[in-house]
């Protein structure tokens, strides 16, 4: 099982040492798939400290300094709070944790479709990020993809019937995806509505940049389409796809290439996502209540398929 930090394993006052925080209150938030997040509130204000259970040091370390720069070039995004001794990111008891603004708000999930395009702007502006700033010059490089080793990983998934019908659509998406040049931007990788934060005025934020990297825009749309463009069956629902894409093409338009090769990076990104769902909740950490939750993806993958057949 996975073990995750729990709000009794943290003491306050040791994080209120590490930020010079006034009487400290730590209150459990829900969500996460392989970190622990939590209210914190006090004299001082409101706080989100995650404790990253799934990185190291350095790692951490990193992502804290990638979130920060993305604040910085104007993204609503949660602001980094540097430790009393100018560190992004502290150690409790053996593990890696980062504290952050609160941003008030509520989680919609499902998205509501009035807030659709609002979230596709968001996206593009999140493409349009120059990638060669200084705070993003470190960002890795195509990490929401599956590289060789995780393929090799098929070879021994225990779900052998999983693992050839992934292996069969991945070999159709590539033979589908033609000759397109496809450009590197900065994408989110987890564009879901339980990362993003509805405002009063109807603005979103986005939460949880643990998947931040370099890689097309296009798998990184074709992920949000597979967050937020679900009918209450799990199958794709085209009114909502286009909601999305009208608000992404708002500020940048697609081309022809790419809206040829969207229907198959939709595809991918349901697959990969399939993919990371199997091995971390029935591999990494074994989770009985998750353990099926990649197979909530066959039937969107088909009805991907059938619309724009």
């Amino acid at each position: 099982m996975a073990t995750y930090t729990t709000v009794d394993q943290i003491d306050p006052a040791v994080v209120a040492g590490h930020y010079g925080l006034r009487e400290p209150r730590l209150i459990s938030l829900a969500g996460g798939a392989v970190n622990s997040s939590f209210h914190l509130a006090g004299v001082d204000g409101e706080f989100v400290l995650t404790i990253l259970d799934n990185h190291d040091a350095p790692d951490a370390a990193r992502l804290a300094a990638h979130m920060q720069g993305v604040f910085r070039l104007g993204v609503p995004a949660p602001e980094i709070i540097p430790s009393l001794d100018g560190q992004l990111s502290i150690t409790l008891d053996g593990r890696p944790g980062i504290l952050k603004r609160w941003i008030s708000g509520a989680i919609l999930d499902p998205l509501t479709h009035l807030h659709l395009p609002a979230a596709g702007r968001l996206l593009a502006d999140i493409h349009a990020l120059p990638v060669n700033s200084p705070a993003l010059l470190t960002l890795p490089a195509g990490t929401r993809r599956l590289s060789a080793r995780d393929e090799a990983e098929l070879g021994r998934f225990p779900d052998r019937e999983f693992a050839a019908w992934l292996t069969d659509r991945l070999a159709r998406v590539r033979d589908s995806v033609g000759r397109r040049r496809a450009t590197r931007t900065v994408i989110h990788g987890d564009f879901f509505a339980d990362n993003l934060i509805v405002h009063d005025d109807g603005r979103l934020s986005a939460l949880d940049w643990e998947n931040i990297s370099r890689d097309d825009p296009l798998l990184d749309l074709g992920i949000a389409i597979v967050g937020l463009a679900q009918d209450g069956t799990g199958l794709l629902a085209p009114a909502r796809m286009e909601s999305l894409l009208a608000g992404y093409e708002e500020i940048s338009p697609l081309d022809e290439p790419s809206i040829s090769a969207l229907p198959a990076r939709i595809t991918e990104a349901a697959l990969i996502l399939a993919y990371h769902r199997y091995q971390l909740f029935n591999i990494t950490f074994p989770d009985p209540a998750r353990s099926t939750m990649h197979t909530e993806l066959f039937g969107f993958v088909d009805s991907v398929a059938r619309h724009f057949r």
